[in-house]
């Protein structure tokens, strides 16, 4: 039967999902069950085996615990606070300010600390009171620190990016990085619209104007915190460093951050590095399980059956970009990102590339969408994050979340359509092909 292998994949998957077996085991088993349909069990089982700790064998993936451990330290390293008063010297006097603030911050943190997680955990934790002192609903609170949160993953550094990298067959991490700014930025400022509108509709106050003094301080005082994306971006563009180094080097300079502020002591590292392992021991499990699914996929030519069944309902590039959009958007609702860019990058590749789509295009657009489903149950983690710390429940978020899902998904349709919104930069610096 031509698609039994595509069948027993979906039912096998989503069927193991839903009885609550953990994502990677949902991945790797699934794979195995598919590749059964071909080989026996003996040979599937050591083909699977052998995939999963070939596929955690690439030098670009040791940036991921570097990346995370730098995050770590800067979350522990007092960054956020920092970077919360200088943003709010900047636009706190704006309508909806404290809004405002929320997203320029997130974006700052979650682009220097890599996970939007930490971002959402500083940002509510921190601004989440505040907010509500000063009468906004916390509802709203939690709404504009759940989406912003995720924005900061498409801004690097980002490990989303190096994974995209790895299941792409090697598209340049640096090109990537370069790609993922205005994107980013688009978000943010789209962002910061809605939430300034709904915050004048709903008669939230201003704050005070800061004095230029206010700022310049406040600047001097994140000032190092901001470097860190210098030090990264610069070191990679200028050929100084690899990515893989430069979250080395992250780590380095995070470390003699946290003890130049004082806010992390020798007797925290221990804990630091604990959470760190954990946290990457979870990634690269999910994307040992991820490839191994990925190299089935391919050996059942599912990537090219599926890429003839798209492109035979239209031979349309924005028709096709379009079902492309919806289905990652559907796919991110149930999947977590890092398992959702390893396995259907190999699908979709083929497909944009026929089409004449760049590959570090692509990989911008995909992120970008993937992430609007961190804000999405049942597998939105960053929408659970979100709503614990705001001690609210989903449904009373929805309200306020969907104005901002919606300039969401008018900033990805924006990215998608406008090549030169992702690949400006890149080509700026001589980086693409």
């Amino acid at each position: 039967m031509e698609y039994l292998p595509i069948i027993v994949l979906v039912v096998s998957f989503v069927g193991l999902l839903l009885i609550g077996v953990p994502v990677a085991w949902s991945i790797a088993i699934s794979a195995l069950l598919t590749m059964m349909t071909s080989i026996s069990m003996l040979p599937a089982l050591t083909t699977v085996s052998q995939r999963i700790a070939t596929g955690l064998d690439s030098f670009a993936l040791l940036a991921i615990p570097f990346f995370v451990l730098s995050g770590q330290l800067m979350n522990k390293g007092g960054i956020a606070h920092r970077l919360i008063d200088f943003a709010k010297t900047l636009i706190g006097s704006l309508p909806g300010g404290l809004a405002l603030i929320n997203v320029v911050a997130a974006m700052l943190m979650g682009a220097i600390a890599g996970s939007a997680m930490a971002s959402a955990s500083a940002m509510g934790s921190i601004l989440g009171p505040e907010m509500e002192k000063e009468g906004y609903s916390k509802e709203f609170g939690a709404a504009v620190n759940i989406t912003s949160s995720t924005v900061g993953l498409v801004i690097p550094p980002s490990n989303v990016l190096i994974v995209y990298s790895l299941a792409s067959g090697g598209v340049s991490i640096a090109a990537l990085f370069l790609a993922g700014y205005i994107p980013g930025i688009l978000t943010g400022l789209f962002l910061m619209i809605v939430a300034s509108f709904w915050a004048k509709k709903k008669g939230f106050k201003r704050g005070e104007r800061s004095s230029m003094k206010a700022v310049v301080r406040t600047f001097v005082r994140a000032f190092p915190s901001l470097m860190l994306l210098v030090v990264v971006m610069g070191g990679i563009v200028a050929g100084i460093f690899t990515a893989t180094e430069a979250s080395a080097i992250a780590v380095l300079y995070t470390l003699v951050l946290g003890y130049y502020y004082k806010e992390i002591k020798t007797k925290d590292l221990p804990q630091i590095l604990l959470e760190s392992s954990g946290t990457t021991a979870i990634v690269m499990l999910l994307i040992g399980a991820s490839m191994s699914m990925s190299w089935v996929l391919s050996y059942e030519n599912i990537p090219q059956d599926l890429s003839n069944l798209l492109l035979g309902l239209s031979d349309n590039p924005i028709v096709i970009l379009l079902i492309i959009n919806v289905l990652l958007l559907l796919v991110g609702i149930f999947m977590d990102m890092t398992p959702a860019v390893l396995i259907f990058t190999p699908i979709f590749l083929p497909i944009i590339e026929k089409l004449g789509m760049d590959p570090v295009h692509f990989g911008i657009v995909m992120v970008l969408n993937l992430c609007i489903g961190l804000c999405t149950p049942p597998v939105g983690s960053v929408l659970f994050v979100g709503v614990g710390i705001a001690n609210t429940t989903i449904e009373k978020v929805v309200k306020p979340l969907m104005p901002l899902f919606v300039a969401m998904i008018i900033a990805l349709l924006l990215v998608t359509y406008i090549p030169e919104l992702s690949l400006w930069l890149p080509g700026l610096f001589g980086l693409l092909n």
